[in-house]
């Protein structure tokens, strides 16, 4: 029988997610507002690269079809535009 260490549990790495729609309107035009949900699990992983708030670089390639999502290399410029 194996017995998961705290530090096993934290390693997660994957999980099944999903893309949610909530539509906005803005100036009496309606948007599609697309999120990716990222599990709690994934998140908290002490491999994961993002900080909360923190801005992205989100680019499709084609090619693979796939979705990237990549820390924007900067400053460490925090997004709070409310």
């Amino acid at each position: 029988m194996k017995i998961n260490t705290q530090h096993e549990a934290e390693h997660v790495l994957e999980s099944k997610s999903k893309l949610i729609n909530r539509p906005r309107t803005s100036k009496g035009k309606r948007y599609d507002a697309v999120f990716v949900y990222i599990p709690t699990d994934v998140a908290k992983d002490s491999a994961f690269p993002f900080k909360y708030d923190e801005e992205v670089i989100v680019r499709i390639d084609q090619k693979n079809n796939r979705l990237i999502i990549e820390n924007s290399g900067g400053s460490g410029t925090i997004v709070r535009k409310r």
